[in-house]
């Protein structure tokens, strides 16, 4: 399939997402990055009414990863993957606790969603690996608009630069996000979680369950931006942060002596395949 003169292209091989979106490193800041999405009042009450978070939270996890992979590994396939996801989110609509009514596609609230990846993956970046250089910063948040584009996101809804970014991101933590029924629960340490469709996991699910909680709500909470974190109303003792950073002194040795096969997702390992055979 040959992609349309019309969409967009996807970030560049070789840019700061090809290097980094694919580094196990990523997984990381996901759950953060949730957070803070769905602390916006809209955008939580869209995921406490429609997502399958509860009930089919590894399902859902691995088919957002997957979106989000496609869209800077894809290729071609990107702005499909763009599309798919705005029918997806066609229908997702209703009254938010506050009782005003909320649209997924609604540009303010669609925009959030997509910038939230930004502030948070730079301030994980600070734990997990070298922060970026003011040049990688301006072009990492450059291909993170190009991949806003792929996603339907006009770019009089973005901020298009990171001096513009930094007024707005404050202006929402100011008066548009809060705690809420989902950020509870995504930053709940006893979160009900159902086991994955794996015969060992299952059998094995009410040791592992504890520790991945616990595990998931502690990163929920310590990779968001202390700004997000007292905006949204949610603590972070200097215990948790010390036992944070000496958590991440391992990732930040460990994770660049491994193997590509190893330090690359899948969909992200075979595209970098790819691009260095056709090289």
């Amino acid at each position: 399939m040959k992609q349309n003169d019309a969409d967009p292209p996807p970030p560049p091989t070789g840019g700061i997402l090809w290097e980094t979106a694919g580094d196990v490193r990523s997984l990381l800041a996901l759950p953060a990055a949730f957070v803070l999405q769905v602390a916006h009042p809209a955008v939580g009450a869209g995921v406490d009414d429609h997502s399958v978070f509860r009930t089919d939270p590894w399902g859902r996890g691995q088919r957002s990863l997957t979106s989000v992979l496609t869209w800077v590994y894809g290729g071609e396939r990107a702005a499909e993957e763009g599309r798919r996801l705005r029918r997806v989110h066609r229908d997702i609509r209703g009254t938010d606790p506050h009782g005003r009514r909320y649209h997924a596609l609604t540009p303010a609230h669609y925009a959030w969603v997509h910038a939230t990846g930004y502030p948070v993956a730079r301030y994980a970046r600070r734990y997990f690996a070298r922060p970026f250089t003011p040049d990688e910063d301006e072009r990492f948040y450059a291909e993170w608009l190009q991949v806003g584009r792929i996603l339907g996101i006009h770019d009089r809804d973005m901020p298009q630069t990171t001096e513009e970014f930094w007024p707005y991101y404050r202006k929402m933590l100011a008066g548009g996000v809060g705690r809420n029924t989902v950020v509870d629960e995504l930053t709940a340490p006893d979160r009900a979680v159902p086991p994955p469709d794996h015969l060992v996991p299952r059998l094995l699910w009410p040791v592992l369950r504890p520790a991945l909680t616990r595990a998931s709500a502690f990163l929920s909470v310590g990779l968001l931006p202390p700004e997000a974190r007292e905006a949204i109303g949610l603590p972070w003792t200097p215990r948790q942060e010390r036992r944070l950073r000496r958590c991440a002194v391992a990732v930040r040795l460990l994770v660049p002596r491994l193997p590509e096969r190893l330090r690359y997702l899948p969909l992200a390992r075979r595209a970098r395949a790819a691009a260095q055979r056709s090289a």
